[in-house]
């Protein structure tokens, strides 16, 4: 048995004509209860257009507010967005520094609304090493919103998911050392518990765009029984459409989890 789910589908660039409405309902009592989105394809977008790469990544946070929006809509109860990895420090200095600048200015614009519409924002990765000014826009984004109990968004800055694990297993450790917890005490639920995703429901669907069909470093752990959405169209251009379109291939699933029915 692998570790991951065959993949579900791979979506080629089309546009999908569809009734909003009626997905809606169609769709009620089979949504995903939580949603993890690889966001790829920015600066290829920006590419193709002869624009800088920066452009690209503003492109793709236009992009945000429709799939946050519908997510919440539909009632999707989380949803995880890759926004910035621990492999994404390797790139060169004046893009690393644009995305931080979008990250600011996400923040700063979009957490009213957000928490006017019930959004609860929280962050995934190694805050802790975010640039400072960015680290106290994630805080205060995070407190402003604790409360809500409307769509949890997840977004996933200076996240990988092997540097989750060892964060997480090395606290746990520290734990077992000072005697405050039994090493066999130790087992799936409590590791699951205390990554960065713990108390968020099981994540059912990891969708990425941009034509890529890997992972990428994240959620390794939670993802061991989502299915998987490989999707040709670059991320500023994931319409709707081609959401409810993925939405809808998750709702026809057949999720069996190592048995038989």
């Amino acid at each position: 048995m692998t570790a991951f789910a065959t993949p579900s589908f791979f979506f080629r660039e089309a546009t999908l004509q569809i009734d909003m409405d009626k997905e809606r309902r169609e769709l009620s009592g089979h949504l995903p209860a939580h949603v993890g989105i690889i966001m790829d394809g920015n600066g290829r977008w920006a590419t193709k257009r002869g624009l800088p790469r920066a452009l690209g990544h503003r492109a793709g946070t236009e992009r945000l507010r429709g799939i946050i929006r519908l997510s919440s809509d539909l009632g999707i109860r989380a949803l995880s967005l890759y926004a910035f990895s621990t492999e994404n420090w390797k790139r060169p200095k004046n893009e690393v520094d644009a995305l931080f600048g979008l990250f600011m200015e996400y923040f700063t614009n979009e957490v009213e609304e957000l928490h006017a519409n019930g959004v609860r924002i929280r962050m995934l990765g190694d805050v802790n090493g975010l640039p400072a000014n960015v680290r106290a826009a994630v805080r205060a984004a995070e407190e402003k919103t604790g409360r809500n109990e409307g769509l949890r968004l997840n977004v996933a800055l200076n996240y990988g998911a092997r540097a989750e694990a060892v964060r997480t297993i090395r606290a746990l450790a520290h734990e077992a050392a000072a005697g405050t917890l039994n090493p066999e005490a130790i087992d799936e639920q409590l590791l699951l518990a205390c990554l960065d995703t713990g108390g968020l429901p099981e994540l059912d669907l990891l969708i990425r765009t941009g034509g890529e069909q890997r992972l990428s470093n994240f959620l390794l752990l939670q993802a061991a029984y989502a299915e998987l959405a490989f999707v040709d169209t670059l991320w500023p251009d994931f319409s709707d459409a081609l959401y409810m379109g993925a939405l809808r291939d998750f709702a026809q699933r057949s999720r069996r989890f190592g048995g038989l029915q």
